[in-house]
Protein backbone atom coordinates (compact mmCIF):
# COMPACT_ATOMS: atom_id res chain seq x y z
CA UNK A 1 0.00 0.00 0.00
CA UNK A 2 1.39 3.37 -0.79
CA UNK A 3 1.59 5.99 1.53
CA UNK A 4 0.66 9.52 1.37
CA UNK A 5 3.01 12.22 1.17
CA UNK A 6 1.85 15.68 1.57
CA UNK A 7 3.24 18.86 0.55
CA UNK A 8 3.16 22.02 1.64
CA UNK A 9 4.92 25.41 1.01
CA UNK A 10 7.27 24.33 3.80
CA UNK A 11 6.82 21.07 5.12
CA UNK A 12 6.62 17.51 4.30
CA UNK A 13 3.99 14.83 6.10
CA UNK A 14 4.76 11.41 5.53
CA UNK A 15 3.79 8.36 7.69
CA UNK A 16 7.07 7.25 9.64
CA UNK A 17 8.74 4.10 8.38
CA UNK A 18 11.10 1.80 10.11
CA UNK A 19 14.22 4.03 9.06
CA UNK A 20 12.83 6.87 10.51
CA UNK A 21 13.83 5.33 13.93
CA UNK A 22 16.53 7.59 14.84
CA UNK A 23 14.64 10.98 13.55
CA UNK A 24 11.92 10.21 15.63
CA UNK A 25 14.17 9.16 18.80
CA UNK A 26 15.83 12.51 18.19
CA UNK A 27 12.70 14.73 18.01
CA UNK A 28 11.13 12.94 21.24
CA UNK A 29 14.42 13.53 23.22
CA UNK A 30 15.20 17.17 22.00
CA UNK A 31 11.33 18.31 22.95
CA UNK A 32 11.02 15.45 26.06
CA UNK A 33 10.90 18.92 28.60
CA UNK A 34 8.80 21.06 25.98
CA UNK A 35 6.66 18.55 25.85
CA UNK A 36 5.79 17.04 28.68
CA UNK A 37 3.41 19.24 30.71
CA UNK A 38 0.91 18.55 27.60
CA UNK A 39 0.95 14.95 27.54
CA UNK A 40 1.30 11.60 29.53
CA UNK A 41 3.79 10.63 32.08
CA UNK A 42 6.72 8.78 30.14
CA UNK A 43 8.51 6.20 31.66
CA UNK A 44 12.31 6.74 30.58
CA UNK A 45 11.87 3.24 28.55
CA UNK A 46 9.70 5.35 25.85
CA UNK A 47 12.20 7.07 24.58
CA UNK A 48 14.13 3.79 23.95
CA UNK A 49 14.83 3.24 19.79
CA UNK A 50 13.26 -0.30 20.36
CA UNK A 51 9.88 1.68 21.86
CA UNK A 52 10.24 4.01 18.77
CA UNK A 53 10.55 1.45 16.31
CA UNK A 54 7.48 -0.89 18.11
CA UNK A 55 5.49 2.65 17.78
CA UNK A 56 6.26 3.27 14.25
CA UNK A 57 5.30 -0.49 13.46
CA UNK A 58 2.13 1.02 15.11
CA UNK A 59 0.72 3.49 13.13
CA UNK A 60 1.75 1.82 9.99
CA UNK A 61 -0.82 -1.03 10.72
CA UNK A 62 -3.31 2.23 11.90
CA UNK A 63 -2.30 3.49 8.60
CA UNK A 64 -3.14 0.04 6.79
CA UNK A 65 -6.33 -0.52 8.60
CA UNK A 66 -7.33 2.74 8.22
CA UNK A 67 -7.74 3.46 12.50
CA UNK A 68 -5.25 6.14 12.23
CA UNK A 69 -3.47 8.88 9.96
CA UNK A 70 0.02 9.51 11.71
CA UNK A 71 1.95 11.67 9.96
CA UNK A 72 4.91 13.01 10.90
CA UNK A 73 6.10 16.62 10.30
CA UNK A 74 9.38 17.48 8.30
CA UNK A 75 10.81 20.54 7.62
CA UNK A 76 13.91 20.03 4.93
CA UNK A 77 15.30 16.94 6.70
CA UNK A 78 14.80 17.18 10.34
CA UNK A 79 11.60 16.00 11.88
CA UNK A 80 9.85 18.64 13.61
CA UNK A 81 6.40 17.45 15.09
CA UNK A 82 3.76 15.10 15.20
CA UNK A 83 0.02 15.79 12.76
CA UNK A 84 -1.79 12.37 14.33
CA UNK A 85 -5.90 11.64 13.53
CA UNK A 86 -6.60 9.07 15.62
CA UNK A 87 -9.45 6.96 16.73
CA UNK A 88 -11.08 6.54 13.17
CA UNK A 89 -14.77 5.77 13.11
CA UNK A 90 -16.18 5.17 9.66
CA UNK A 91 -20.10 4.53 9.27
CA UNK A 92 -22.82 6.93 10.31
CA UNK A 93 -19.59 8.82 12.26
CA UNK A 94 -16.86 9.06 9.81
CA UNK A 95 -15.15 10.80 12.77
CA UNK A 96 -11.42 10.84 14.30
CA UNK A 97 -9.35 12.77 17.09
CA UNK A 98 -6.65 14.76 16.03
CA UNK A 99 -3.84 15.59 17.98
CA UNK A 100 -0.65 17.45 17.14
CA UNK A 101 2.95 18.66 19.23
CA UNK A 102 5.83 20.64 17.43
CA UNK A 103 9.67 21.03 18.63
CA UNK A 104 10.03 23.88 20.74
CA UNK A 105 12.37 25.78 18.23
CA UNK A 106 9.28 25.75 15.74
CA UNK A 107 7.02 27.53 17.49
CA UNK A 108 5.42 31.06 16.45
CA UNK A 109 6.51 30.39 12.91
CA UNK A 110 2.65 28.74 12.19
CA UNK A 111 4.41 25.77 11.02
CA UNK A 112 1.79 23.66 13.25
CA UNK A 113 -0.66 25.45 11.50
CA UNK A 114 0.16 24.98 7.96
CA UNK A 115 1.33 20.88 8.93
CA UNK A 116 -2.66 20.40 10.25
CA UNK A 117 -4.35 22.05 7.25
CA UNK A 118 -2.65 19.64 5.32
CA UNK A 119 -3.59 16.63 7.47
CA UNK A 120 -7.12 17.98 7.74
CA UNK A 121 -7.65 18.70 3.92
CA UNK A 122 -6.32 14.71 3.50
CA UNK A 123 -9.10 13.36 6.30
CA UNK A 124 -11.39 15.40 4.67
CA UNK A 125 -10.95 14.85 1.01
CA UNK A 126 -9.12 11.78 0.83
CA UNK A 127 -10.54 9.69 3.72
CA UNK A 128 -13.92 11.22 3.35
CA UNK A 129 -14.52 11.94 7.17
CA UNK A 130 -16.95 14.44 8.30
CA UNK A 131 -15.48 15.38 11.75
CA UNK A 132 -12.41 16.05 13.32
CA UNK A 133 -12.53 16.50 17.19
CA UNK A 134 -9.61 17.96 19.18
CA UNK A 135 -9.06 18.42 22.66
CA UNK A 136 -6.93 20.56 24.79
CA UNK A 137 -5.54 21.56 27.94
CA UNK A 138 -7.19 25.38 28.96
CA UNK A 139 -4.45 26.92 29.69
CA UNK A 140 -2.20 25.09 26.26
CA UNK A 141 -3.44 28.89 24.65
CA UNK A 142 -1.20 28.23 21.56
CA UNK A 143 -3.22 25.25 20.83
CA UNK A 144 -6.66 27.27 21.63
CA UNK A 145 -4.89 29.62 19.49
CA UNK A 146 -4.46 26.96 16.42
CA UNK A 147 -7.46 25.45 16.56
CA UNK A 148 -9.94 28.77 16.36
CA UNK A 149 -7.10 29.64 13.50
CA UNK A 150 -8.29 26.63 11.61
CA UNK A 151 -12.02 26.73 12.28
CA UNK A 152 -12.65 24.29 14.97
CA UNK A 153 -15.76 25.32 17.25
CA UNK A 154 -15.90 24.30 20.94
CA UNK A 155 -18.11 21.45 21.82
CA UNK A 156 -18.10 21.65 25.72
CA UNK A 157 -15.62 21.23 28.32
CA UNK A 158 -14.77 17.83 30.09
CA UNK A 159 -13.65 17.32 34.00
CA UNK A 160 -10.43 15.03 34.61
CA UNK A 161 -10.47 13.87 31.16
CA UNK A 162 -6.98 13.01 30.44
CA UNK A 163 -4.04 11.67 32.75
CA UNK A 164 -1.21 14.36 31.22
CA UNK A 165 1.68 14.57 33.05
CA UNK A 166 0.83 12.47 36.04
CA UNK A 167 -2.31 14.20 36.91
CA UNK A 168 -6.05 14.36 35.92
CA UNK A 169 -6.16 17.54 33.20
CA UNK A 170 -9.85 19.33 32.35
CA UNK A 171 -9.59 19.86 29.12
CA UNK A 172 -11.63 21.79 26.30
CA UNK A 173 -13.64 19.86 23.72
CA UNK A 174 -13.56 21.52 20.04
CA UNK A 175 -14.24 20.11 16.92
CA UNK A 176 -14.51 20.76 12.92
CA UNK A 177 -16.84 19.67 10.48
CA UNK A 178 -16.01 19.07 6.71
CA UNK A 179 -16.56 21.80 4.08
CA UNK A 180 -19.74 21.15 2.15
CA UNK A 181 -20.50 17.85 3.48
CA UNK A 182 -22.98 16.33 2.16
CA UNK A 183 -26.28 15.18 3.54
Amino acid sequence: MPYPILQTERLTLRVLQLEDSPSYQHYLLDNQAHLQRWEPERQPDYFSIQACEARITQFNQQFISGTGFPFSVWLEDRMIGICHFSNVVRGAFQACHLGYAIAADCEGKALMREAVQAGLDYVFLQQGLHRVMANYVPDNTRSAALLRSLGFEQEGYAKAYLRINGSWRDHVLTALVAPSSPD
